[in-house]
């Protein structure tokens, strides 16, 4: 059987851990960041996880994390 062909987009996007989980960085902190508290800035640094439902659809495209 061939190997599988990881998707790059999803690769560059989200991580496996260790538990099984998928882990992703949050979105709204790339520009237009003046207008935003400092507050909400802050709490949009932390790693957020996806989902189950669309962690099953992630863990497709990722084959060997």
């Amino acid at each position: 059987m061939p190997k599988l062909k990881t998707n790059r987009g999803a690769a560059k996007r989200f991580r496996r851990t260790a538990s099984g989980k998928v882990k992703l960085t949050q979105s709204h902190r790339r520009h237009i960041l003046t207008k935003k508290s400092t507050k909400r800035k802050r709490h949009l640094r932390s790693p957020a996880y996806a989902c189950k439902a669309d962690a099953a659809l992630i863990v497709r495209l990722l084959p060997y994390s």
